[in-house]
């Protein structure tokens, strides 16, 4: 404090911040000059503050942020195709037999062959797996599973459950559903499903592939790598239903195109992309699409015998 300042302060009344700070630095004796900051240094930049444009960035919830596009998606549909048309055309090659044979027979024969039928399908898959693998972790550096949605069951919302049993048993709830609502249907005779469960050895093979394979490579196609995207680009309800009917349409070969029967699949896949998206994880559809799987290969060995007692091949 200036001896010579006509309002000191009240014995006791602190400096203020400015003052003790220059008090510390400046000599003894001096007075203490105030800090002069015009309008212009403090307001100068408002006009380029205020005209400056203004960036929205959507935020997308954790389960919805990921590193692909279309561009991605459209490789990846080429890639597809053409790796079934050759491991197929490659296995066939293999396994035809050499002798001239009409286009039902050789259906008919590499159907019988388990490694056709079902060593096609698992190379497919083996060969999906590993595009999606290289271009969405290898060369990426991200974690490959929970890339593709597969997180620990703890769902946001408090409404879902959070044991694994309920959604794996609310999977078989609806294979029984779906099971009564199609006995009321009439489904066409030697659709293609039919004809491959009168192969015993390729009917258990299916089976088998249909528990432990079909649901893990599934759920990551369609509510891991397509139901994010098209979440993104339509909104999460459109995503739901483009994404089962496109499930739907999946299957529609094994069942003979039958539009029935294919609407019952693509109800079955909205139910399965609903949970999806209510949890936040793919292990959630997954467990519902293993039990809705495993009640059905249940019921078809139990029912045929373990395939002994099945329509004779004609």
């Amino acid at each position: 404090m200036n001896p010579h300042d006509g309002n000191p302060p009240a014995p006791n009344e602190p400096l203020p911040e400015l003052e003790r700070q220059n008090a510390a630095t400046e000599p003894a004796g001096v007075p203490v000059q105030p800090l002069q900051i015009s309008s212009s240094e403090i307001f100068g930049n408002a006009a380029l503050v205020e005209t400056a444009p203004y960036i929205e960035r959507k935020v997308y919830p954790e389960d919805l942020q990921i590193s692909w596009s279309w561009a991605h998606l459209i490789v990846f549909v080429i890639f597809g195709f053409i790796s079934l048309v050759v491991i197929q055309g490659v296995l066939a090659f293999m396994y035809a037999p050499h002798r001239s044979m009409s286009t039902k027979q050789l259906q008919d024969y590499l159907i019988s062959k388990p490694q056709f039928a079902i060593g096609s399908m698992l190379l497919w898959y083996a060969a999906i797996f590993f595009f999606l693998y290289v271009t969405l972790s290898l060369l990426r550096g991200h974690p490959f599973w929970s890339t593709l949605g597969w997180r620990k069951l703890s769902p946001s919302n408090p409404e879902m459950p959070k044991y694994p049993i309920v959604y794996f048993l609310a999977g078989c709830g609806l294979s029984l559903f779906v099971a009564l609502l199609s006995a009321s249907m009439k489904a066409p005779e030697n659709t293609p499903i039919e004809e491959l469960f009168k192969y015993p050895k390729t009917a258990m093979l299916f089976v088998a592939m249909a528990v432990f394979v079909a649901p893990l490579v599934e759920e990551t196609l369609f509510r891991g790598y397509l139901y994010p995207m098209f979440a993104r680009s339509f909104g999460v309800a459109p995503a739901i239903i483009v994404t089962g009917t496109l499930f739907g349409l999946m299957h529609g070969g094994q069942l003979g195109w039958t539009w029935s029967l294919v609407a019952i699949l693509t109800m079955v896949g909205i139910i399965f992309t609903l949970v999806r998206a209510r949890t936040g994880t793919v292990f959630a559809s997954f467990l519902m699409h293993l039990g809705y799987n495993s009640l059905i290969s249940v019921a078809a060995v139990w029912s045929t015998h373990w395939f002994t007692k099945m329509p004779p091949v004609k």
